[in-house]
């Protein structure tokens, strides 16, 4: 049985926490040696008695592989700390989840990530702005990361899942429920478009309040930085904010209504040095030297079928990529020396290119 099989075991058992895996990690330099340890061998390294006795009893082989099997059954990957595909900036956390469950493509979490947060009842103003900002940021190549709470977090996911970058979807409650339940539909939709659903939450986990706090973490560990889109004076949003900056990470923010109540806390956080977003630009700039590596990501080269038609209204710039894109595929470093545009703004305004096309079809 291999080490991985065994933290997964051990992940399982109720009660048996992240500081207690860590100790034993840390006093057992082959975790298969647990299958064979005593009550005393856990008693000398401090653990609770009736902890012990759990350990003894469901950590079994039979029980490890009965364990394995359903959530093969089930649809559900697992990825530990053992193995090479760990996210690298979420081991670099902290506290990172020794083990993560996943429904979808694990690949994208080897990409650029960006959190998008923010309150769970927003304004028209704080959706459009989420899911527009997410669009943008994934037609880029980022993986836009957020809880798949409502409000912000639903916006985020429903502007990005669909472009090339995709989405990542951490969830507070173990990875066979939905919560909310409303978000049945988008959870599938996620998992279709080739992003990933993620918990760290292990099957029979009873759902309590307290587990979103810990999603939060996650949430900011696997992300470059977070974009706090509303949010109140006290709210998850900024915890995950502060998480991310205890990470060292980027934290911005967008501005929205002095009077707002939702635009206190992206306000706050913006008093504070959080760089304020009022265009896609503003976080591109922060990451040039990944962009290069996601247009290559993303195929290289813009088709000419998805222009808008040349009498709709363009602004200057659009109509610079209107003309060199009218008649044949262009390679993605051929637009780039032919505009001068920044890389970022050659995104942006091809974005802008796509809805235009989208709205008069």
């Amino acid at each position: 049985m291999e080490n991985r099989s065994v933290l997964i075991g051990l992940h399982g058992i109720t009660g048996v926490g992240w500081k207690t895996i860590d100790l034993l990690v840390r006093s057992c330099s082959d975790l298969k040696d647990l299958l064979l340890w005593s009550a005393g061998d856990y008693a000398r390294l401090g653990i609770p008695a009736a902890r012990i006795q759990r350990l003894i009893d469901e950590l079994t082989p039979f029980k490890i592989e009965a364990s394995l099997e359903k959530y093969e059954s089930l649809g559900i990957g697992i990825l530990t700390r053992f193995d090479p595909g760990y996210p690298r900036l979420l081991e670099e956390t902290a506290q990172p989840p020794w083990v993560l469950y996943c429904r979808g493509r694990q690949e994208v979490l080897q990409r650029p990530t960006l959190g998008v947060v923010g309150t769970r009842t927003p304004t028209a103003y704080g959706r459009k702005a989420a899911r527009e900002l997410s669009m943008a940021l994934s037609a880029a190549g980022f993986v836009v990361v957020s809880g798949l709470a409502r409000g912000i977090d639903a916006e985020a996911h429903h502007g990005a899942k669909d472009g090339a970058g995709g989405t990542i979807a951490v969830l507070g409650v173990p990875p066979d429920r939905i919560y909310p339940p409303e978000h049945t539909r988008l959870h599938e939709e996620i998992i279709a478009s080739g992003g990933l659903v993620v918990s760290e939450y292990p099957l029979g986990t009873v759902p309590h309040p307290g587990l979103f706090p810990l999603r939060n973490r996650v949430i900011a560990g696997l992300s470059l930085g977070v974009i706090v889109v509303e949010a109140a004076e006290r709210s998850g949003s900024l915890i995950t904010a502060d998480l991310a900056l205890e990470e060292s990470r980027d934290v911005f923010a967008v501005p929205g209504p002095i009077h707002s109540p939702k635009s206190r806390g992206a306000l706050s956080l913006i008093k504070q040095g959080a760089k304020m977003v009022t265009d896609p630009r503003d976080i591109y700039e922060e990451y040039m030297h990944l962009l290069s590596t996601l247009s290559g990501q993303m195929g290289g080269s813009v088709q000419p079928g998805t222009l808008p038609s040349p009498e709709q209204q363009l602004t200057e710039d659009e109509v610079i990529l209107y003309r060199l894109l009218s008649s044949v595929p262009v390679p993605i470093d051929v637009l780039l020396e032919q505009t001068q545009f920044t890389f970022g703004h050659l995104h942006s305004v091809l974005l802008s290119l796509l809805l235009k096309n989208n709205s008069s079809s």
